[in-house]
């Protein structure tokens, strides 16, 4: 499989200048917009094809987000991509400093099946708006949504400016092996690592956006039925095929009971008595990982769920975990909760600095010392007090991981940020050049220029 020649009429385009118009920009992120929401209902019903997503969560999740990141790039555009000027040291005089933002050139986004459209599109808005050419990858395991945006982007943006690749495996590998300037990858640990690998043969830079598992604590003092109701949202939300849902949940033993009876009621009051047939309820993305989901459900006592129908596993929440129990060893990726007791907050937080470093957390506390305690002594990418997911919608909070979780961030301006190469430029003035820089070196002047640099 051969991308040189994509490649080569990418790098053409890019040298030729257009894309360094920030008009040029703009119009093409209005023709992006324009175009998503002429073709609304066929993005939906593409996901609702490959995940069994409803029209409302669809739109909730991946639809309304995008059309909102780009009106805030459409918003901000001017202003993050104006030269910046920054302080001058005196010892430089005269002279002026700027920071002046640059495209990397032909980026690569490599897009996840569980959320095809958002996780495609966001980072792709990012590269236009900093000037980039780029090559968008969307995944195999999303059929119906890979050949919906490639429609759309070939409706709106000429092919070499951005170009949709389809396909599987080999195309993957095929476009790893091309001297991109920019990679930004979506998905797991173990891809992500593969991605690194080929990138650091060009000496390419890369975001990483991974995941892991992500807690949830809860104290004795929060305001449980709003916890139960947000973590089952959180925890539900496309099945659990979703990067940031809680992973696992860590409960102080006194309310432990009383937090699983509210999940319960939550679940039911969500999808009814018998989710496996409401109409709104994800599926799982495919025969391999509902196997995989289904494996996870040994080493502990099934709550509830736990049954499979028709492509879909039911909200399950596990206790009485053992040690070793498979679902405390990967992400799980799908609508299991474990719960965990603690008897002391040091004890939930040391259980999970043990662990690599989450890309979300939650907590749920009324207490502003514990507040305080958790997001100070434990590492994560991102997450919310009192809530699950949301944190993620807005573009104003930069997301990304930390640790194994991920690296560099995206949305809004970090996503400008992240596309952009920031060149540091000196503009020095003729006169004077005073010739203590320059040879020959003499102990009168190195003790000029000890004094001058102290004092300035």
């Amino acid at each position: 499989m051969e991308f040189t020649p994509l490649m080569d009429r990418q790098r053409q385009f890019f040298r030729s200048g257009v894309t360094l118009d920030l008009s040029r920009r703009k119009q093409a992120l209005r023709d992006l917009l324009r175009e998503i929401e002429a073709r609304e209902d066929e993005l939906l019903a593409a996901l609702h094809a490959d995940l069994g997503k409803a029209p409302f969560e669809g739109y909730m999740t991946e639809i309304g987000l995008v059309r909102e990141e780009i009106r805030c790039h459409l918003k901000h555009l001017d202003h993050w991509a104006r030269d910046k000027w920054v302080p001058t040291p005196l010892s430089q005089f005269p002279a002026r400093s700027i920071r002046h933002p640059e495209p990397y050139g032909v980026v690569l986004i490599m897009a996840p099946w569980n959320y095809p459209i958002q996780l495609s599109l966001e980072p792709l808005i990012g590269a236009i708006s900093a000037g980039n050419c780029a090559v968008l990858k969307p995944s195999a395991y999303a059929p119906a949504c890979s050949h919906a945006l490639k429609e759309l982007i070939s409706a709106c943006l000429p092919d070499n400016w951005v170009t949709v690749v389809e396909g599987g495996r080999a195309e993957n590998q095929a476009l790893l092996e091309q001297p991109f300037d920019y990679i930004f990858f979506t998905g797991s640990p173990a891809v992500g690592r593969l991605v690194m690998e080929k990138a650091s043969v060009h000496l390419t830079p890369v975001s990483l956006e991974l995941g892991g598992k992500s807690p949830v604590i809860v104290t004795a003092d929060a305001d449980l039925p709003l916890a139960a109701r947000r973590i089952i949202f959180g925890k539900l939300l496309n099945a659990g095929q979703t990067c940031v849902a809680p992973d696992y949940l860590l409960v102080d033993r006194k309310v432990q009971e009383k937090l699983t009876e509210l999940l319960q009621q939550e679940i039911t009051h969500f999808l009814g008595q018998t989710p496996l047939d409401h109409p709104d309820y994800p599926r799982i993305i495919n025969e391999k990982h509902l196997h995989r989901l289904k494996s996870l459900l040994t080493g502990g006592r099934v709550v509830c769920g736990g049954t499979v129908k028709e492509g879909r596993i039911a909200p399950t929440l596990m206790d009485n975990l053992e040690s070793d129990a498979p679902v405390m060893q990967e992400e799980i990726f799908g609508p299991i909760l474990p719960i965990l007791p603690f008897d002391t907050l040091e004890e939930a937080m040391d259980f999970v600095s043990r662990r690599p470093k989450p890309l979300a957390l939650y907590l749920f506390s009324r207490d502003k010392g514990v507040q305080k305690k958790v997001l100070t002594r434990l590492s994560f990418g991102g997450g919310c007090l009192n809530d699950t997911i949301v944190h993620l919608t807005s573009p104003h909070l930069p997301f990304g991981g930390v640790g194994a979780s991920g690296m560099g961030a995206y949305h809004g301006k970090a996503s400008f940020d992240t596309f952009t190469h920031v060149k540091s430029i000196l503009i020095r003035g003729s006169r004077p050049d005073l010739d203590l820089r320059y040879h020959p070196y003499s102990d009168k002047k190195e003790r000029l220029l000890r004094r001058f640099l102290r004092e300035f």
